[in-house]
């Protein structure tokens, strides 16, 4: 089946489901007339279904229809401040025979793409765009850059981004109807059927249409160069996600924010532990899949190598020498992530300071306090003396103490006094200024004392929160290390 055929057919599926909403329309207006007209106590069973699903139906697509892209993420850069990038992609745009972007932004993302916004279901285009991720700029040489700007460019030479606005409508269309319709499982199951056809085909089709732009990527950079750009990418891209997930996390958490969001990158990036954690797990086998619309790293690779090699001069320089001024495009870029309530809100911060704070809020800011109002309560203390949770438990009342964390929210389970305990003196340390949270770019952030020993209190928190007698010694040690008695906490941590 040729890509071009596999294309009309996904269209035709999708003006298919148009009309397969239009005859549940239908159906359900004739069940309704004919009760008006002749009304039968069998009937009505399938007017109020058909009724009900077309409302669903009608719903959803209205939702649908009045989403508004929005604005466009990253930061304009135009010809006058960035000369040098918006040459090499004329250039480009020259050798595979296609016009230029009118836009191109760079943006926060390990991914470069191209939009093209169209009239007329995709027959007259009217605005093209190009994204540049910042993240490929650190990564790629200039060779690799230029080999996925080829790849990108080659979308608009094939024409794979006319049919792109329509054919993206349309997924979402459709996933938005077969949510729509939960409270109608049998007429969900026939649109999620033929939500999954449409996707197979449609999918299918961009699979196709990415393997033929890396043949225009082959021949710009050559394929060293593509296939190079193409391994960086996967390594990259699992790199981004870590960092997101493990540090851009703690973005807001106390009120602050990295004050150099690609510089924590770099230096994750940089790190040989965590290149040998990426290399692993770039090595593991793929998870494919009919809905994906990317073919997978090693089928990519093995059609690249089966394509003719260009004659061209390489250039192993960083991508990041084609613009101006890497500061500032950087600079701005990150602003670009932040919305402007943060932006003036959170205050920026070295990387080791956001760990710093962001822990404690997220670990163990909540438990010292809420452990501390559990003791009060259980107690009928005045205040919310930590040693008041300590008595409690002392006193065998750990089931009290327990009941007034879940009532707190915390969630129910066989360790959550010890759980919190331990995180409550965790941050009883560090507001001493005994220890901290200290980054570490190879793994998980570590509490440390001030001599670098790691700071272990679990087994230590669970036996004192299993055994009453155990409070006498865990006054002692807390004693030692400089908290009185009637100690309560304080609302922030008291970090050096």
């Amino acid at each position: 089946m040729t890509t071009a055929f596999r294309a009309v057919l996904a269209f035709t599926l999708l003006a298919g489901f148009y009309v397969l909403v239009g005859l549940f329309l239908v159906a359900a207006i004739f069940f309704d007339v004919l009760l008006l007209v002749d009304f039968h106590a069998n009937t009505v069973k399938f007017a109020i279904v058909l009724t009900l699903a077309a409302g669903a139906l009608v719903r959803a697509l209205v939702m649908v229809s009045r989403r508004r892209d929005g604005e466009q993420p990253g930061v304009p850069v135009g010809r006058e401040h960035e000369p040098t990038l918006w040459q090499t992609v004329e250039d480009l745009a020259q050798r595979v025979r296609t016009a230029p972007p009118d836009e191109i932004r760079l943006v926060a993302e390990v991914n470069a793409a191209v939009s093209e916004d169209t009239r007329f279901l995709g027959m007259k285009a009217t605005r093209r765009r190009m994204f540049i991720g910042l993240p490929l700029l650190q990564t790629l040489t200039v060779d690799e850059l230029r080999a996925v700007l080829g790849h990108e460019l080659g979308h608009y030479s094939g024409a794979h981004t006319r049919l792109g606005a329509p054919v993206y409508r349309g997924r979402v269309s459709l996933i938005a109807t077969v949510q729509g319709l939960r409270n109608h499982p049998f007429i969900q199951r026939l649109f999620t059927w033929y939500a999954k056809l449409y996707l197979r085909i449609s999918q299918a089709v961009s699979r196709k249409q990415e393997l033929e732009a890396d043949q225009f990527a082959v021949a710009i950079g050559g394929r060293q160069a593509m296939a190079g750009a193409l391994r960086k990418i996967h390594s990259t891209s699992m790199g981004w996600d870590l960092y997101v997930s493990n540090y851009l996390s703690l973005a807001g958490v106390g009120g602050f924010r990295p004050a150099a969001v690609f510089g924590g990158f770099h230096a994750l990036m940089s790190d040989p532990e965590r290149q040998a954690e990426l290399a692993r797990l770039g090595e593991e086998p793929e998870e494919v899949s009919p809905y994906d619309s990317h073919p997978s790293l090693a089928e990519r690779l093995a059609a690249i190598e089966h394509l003719p090699e260009p004659q061209h001069v390489p250039d192993p320089r960083s991508a990041l020498t084609l613009l101006q001024d890497a500061n500032l495009a950087v600079h701005a870029v990150e602003r670009s992530m932040w919305s402007a309530e943060a932006l003036t809100s959170l205050r920026p911060v070295s990387w080791e300071e956001l760990v710093e704070q962001g822990m404690y809020a997220g670990r163990n800011a909540d438990a010292l306090h809420d452990l501390a109002m559990a003791g009060q309560q259980v107690m009928g203390a005045s205040r919310p003396y930590l040693d008041a949770a300590f008595e409690a438990i002392a006193r065998g009342r750990q089931a009290e103490l327990e009941a007034k964390l879940l009532e707190q929210g915390w969630n129910a389970s066989e360790t959550l006094l010890a759980g919190v305990l331990g995180q409550a003196l965790e941050a009883v340390l560090i507001q001493l200024g005994e220890a901290k949270w200290t980054l570490s770019w190879s793994g998980p952030s570590k509490l440390l004392f001030d001599d670098g020993e790691e700071v272990a209190l679990s087994e230590y928190a669970a036996q004192v929160a299993a055994d009453p007698a155990a409070v006498s010694g865990l006054r002692r040690w807390l004693g030692d290390h400089g908290m009185r008695h009637d100690y309560v906490p304080m609302l922030e941590p008291s970090v050096n």
